[in-house]
């Protein structure tokens, strides 16, 4: 799937009273709430999900979830999910979800 389909399905996805700013970052737009990074999609047709330190076991042990590398370097309390896992709205909003319950309980910046 084409990245900017992608970012279209999230616009669709986000939860109700969610304002979510879109951002030009990675190639791409990231999703920020309150100036934090919620989701981003990749020009791969995957998806960066902010989940938090304490959510990363859980996060992990999802299908298609695995750590996220830049530059050689794991960006802690972040997973991607793979393309084919969130073909399906529900299951992409579920990642939003799980990505919002994680950022919501961050300070604006």
């Amino acid at each position: 799937m084409a990245r900017d389909e992608l970012v279209d399905r999230v616009r669709d996805v986000l939860p109700r009273g969610v304002h979510a700013q879109e951002k030009k970052m990675f190639g791409g737009v990231a999703f920020m709430v309150h100036g934090n990074m919620l989701v981003a999609p990749l020009k791969d047709g995957s998806m960066l999900v902010r989940v938090g330190k304490d959510g990363m076991e859980d996060a992990l042990a999802q299908s298609g979830a695995s750590i996220m590398e830049m530059g050689g370097r794991t960006m802690g309390g972040a997973v991607v999910v793979s393309g084919d896992t969130i073909e399906d709205d529900e299951a992409l909003a579920e990642w939003v979800e799980r990505a919002w319950t994680f950022v919501k309980t961050l300070p604006p910046k």
